[in-house]
């Protein structure tokens, strides 16, 4: 056996782990301070510290429309608007895209962060259009959900 690894105490290992740990958070935030904006084609400094996703791009349009803002991105997989101190960004569709842009996000810390989007319901006739339906469960089975709980 090597004899550096025999006289290893576990204050070494916890330092080492802790080492480990940060190395890992320092590569994932240069990552993300690449990736957002090269998703986005936002630059750090211009996102809101309130964030909206949506999975349709017209929402982002309107927003923009609305508040008199360019929405940013055409050109990239995930448009977004600034209005104020709010960004709506179009993340796409799935739990993917949806785990992506939330890991994106870490680097910028919203204060919070909303999901606008669509939800079913296994009984018919409870809801009409245009009802706020706020969900307190889902079903997963997409193979992506799973490693966000």
């Amino acid at each position: 056996m090597d004899e550096s690894r025999q006289n290893l105490q576990p204050a070494d290992v916890e330092a080492l782990a802790l080492e480990l740990e940060r190395r890992e958070k320092d590569a994932k935030e240069k990552i993300t301070k690449d990736w957002l904006p090269r998703y986005t084609g936002m630059p750090l400094e211009q996102f809101g510290q309130y964030i909206l996703l949506v999975n349709f791009g017209n929402y982002v349009r309107m927003f923009a429309e609305k508040h008199n803002v360019e929405v940013i991105g055409l050109d990239k997989p995930m448009q977004a608007a600034t209005a104020g101190n709010i960004t709506i960004i179009n993340f796409g569709i799935g739990s993917p895209n949806a785990g992506l842009i939330i890991d994106l996000l870490e680097i910028i810390s919203p204060k919070a962060v909303l999901f606008l989007g669509k939800c079913g319901g296994v009984k018919t006739g409870k809801n009409q259009i245009g009802d706020l339906i706020l969900p307190i469960a889902a079903i997963r089975g997409d193979g992506t959900s799973n490693d966000f709980l």
